[in-house]
């Protein structure tokens, strides 16, 4: 009798089965059953950092697991199909046109559903075209079909709602981005340092920022896309758990280096009220932060808990004397030689005893084998067996978004080798690496 060796299905059926298990008993720990997909409340899990750790974990394994043994059990040419984008292209646009059109705003108190030659009269929109975009979308679980053509809103498509910063980020992907990608092959050549978004527009991404500034929505929609990244990674709430702050005195200062608006800094004074902020970026962007933390936060600009001073990275340090430099999702945006230049000017502030503290993505290698980890590898959460080590597809956001800063900028998220080599390059070692949800805090001390 032959014998078959299936050893590698069953095990991520029993990954799958132990996960939802232990999912389902988070929560049951709430008094909830886990929602489902025609659910329309927020749900107690909505934040990644209010997330108890098990049920994260959990959500990371069925995401990984499921995709594997999906890939395992489909035949490779469906997958590969999938993998490039015929389908997912086609999805993506539709999202675009839903997305500008606020079809889940016009939804929103129509549990029953509505016809989508309505929607599409309301939105000026081709109704027969409308209804096979958002049919698609239904079979992908975004939206659902109550009645033929009739369509209402669902768990996933309330993200699409203009009042909730996903759908800034989801617009914007499915915008600039699918653009960018569509010449992402034009400039792989050794020889070509094209920019992707440049070559099809004709100008850097950030100076089409600038030349939209006087589109409110446009602009309105950049900002807003920060913040749909910050809330889907954690940043803002991983931010006071990840760090030991609490150990910090009362006379510690944060200097949060181009931190926009501060919205992540904010999370962490209100959280540890103890500490100090300083916060710099450009004149006009600090002008606005002032405002935003009048409104959101004004015992902490009333007790003199922060401070707002401009500054531009490429030009000047901050402001010495801070105990903390707090960097985030500021060198992803760029290549080497311009990130050298803002480490330097932060070597410049740090005196004896200063951190660095980089809040960023840190990519892993998408080994096949957790033995052939490296050294600095060693600092992560490793996936169990036979998931690969970094969980595939659970983290594939962090991959698709280093494309995303190749395509739209030229830049890159890093490995933490990288990063490490980088911040040597400018007089800063490395001491340690605290995970928080899909970025990372690193901490550098200079030398």
């Amino acid at each position: 009798m032959v014998e078959f060796d299936n050893t590698h299905v069953t095990a991520l059926t029993g990954l799958i089965n132990d996960a939802v298990q232990d999912a389902i008993a988070e929560y049951a720990a709430v008094g909830q059953a886990v929602p489902s997909l025609d659910s329309l409340e927020p749900g107690p899990f909505q934040v990644p950092a209010e997330t108890p750790a098990r049920l994260m974990k959990a959500i990371k394994i069925i995401e990984a697991a499921c995709a594997q043994l999906t890939y395992t059990v489909s035949p490779p040419g469906s997958v590969m199909l999938n993998v490039s984008g015929y389908y997912i292209h086609g999805e993506a646009a539709c999202l675009s046109v839903v997305t500008e059109a606020r079809i889940a705003n016009l939804l929103l108190d129509k549990p029953e559903g509505f016809p989508a030659s309505k929607l599409a009269d309301l939105t000026g929109l081709h109704a027969g075209k409308l209804t096979r975009i958002l049919r698609l979308l239904a079979t992908k679980h975004c939206f659902k079909e109550v009645q033929p053509g009739i369509f209402a809103n669902n768990r996933l498509s309330m993200k699409l709602l203009s009042s909730d910063p996903t759908s800034a980020l989801v617009a914007q992907r499915t915008d600039d981005g699918l653009l960018a990608s569509a010449f992402l092959n034009k400039t792989m050549s050794k020889d070509d340092n094209g920019i992707p978004y440049q070559r099809a527009t004709g100008f850097p991404y950030f100076d089409f920022d600038n030349q939209i500034a006087f589109d409110v929505s446009s602009s309105k929609r950049f900002a807003r896309t920060m913040v749909g990244w910050g809330q889907i990674f954690g940043k803002e709430h991983f931010l006071p758990q990840a760090y030991p702050w609490s150990a910090e005195s009362s006379e510690t200062t944060v200097c949060d280096v181009a931190g926009g608006n501060g919205f992540a800094t904010m999370a962490l004074l209100k959280a540890h009220p103890h500490l100090k902020l300083v916060l710099q970026d450009q004149q006009q962007i600090i002008d606005r932060a002032q405002e935003f933390w009048e409104k959101q936060h004004p015992s902490a600009v009333q007790k003199g808990r922060v401070q707002f001073l401009p500054f531009d990275f490429f030009k000047d340090a901050p402001v010495k004397g801070c105990d903390i430099y707090y960097l985030s999702f500021i060198l992803h945006d760029w290549q080497d030689r311009e990130s050298k230049i803002i480490l330097n000017n932060i070597r410049k502030a740090m005196e004896p005893g200063s951190r660095l503290i980089i809040h960023e993505i840190v990519l892993r290698n998408a080994l096949a084998n957790a033995d052939d980890c490296t050294t600095t590898e060693s600092y992560f959460d490793v996936a169990p067996k036979p998931l690969l080590p970094n969980y595939g597809v659970a983290r594939a956001r962090t991959y698709e978004l280093d494309i995303a800063m190749m395509t739209l900028l030229g830049s890159q998220e890093r490995t933490l080798s990288e990063y490490i080599n980088l911040c040597h390059q400018c007089g800063l070692k490395f001491s340690k690496l605290y995970e928080a949800g899909e970025m990372d805090l690193m901490e550098f001390i200079s030398v």
